[in-house]
């Protein structure tokens, strides 16, 4: 049986998709050139971020 070859990108990542307003998005990917990053690395973090946050209690 052959083995299949794992890309370095292959980190366990799932992939998603989302919408966004093209001025949001264009905002976006100029703030990830500027900082040296990726839009994926800043929304992740994001996430990341939110998740880590304590829930807050239904109304």
């Amino acid at each position: 049986m052959a083995k299949t070859k794992k890309s370095k990108d292959d980190d366990g990542k799932k992939n998603t998709s989302l919408r966004l307003c093209g001025k949001t998005l264009k905002a976006l990917k100029i703030r990830a050139i500027e900082e040296e990053t990726s839009v994926q690395k800043i929304i992740e973090k994001l996430v990341e971020d939110y998740l880590g946050q304590p829930r807050k209690p239904k109304a």
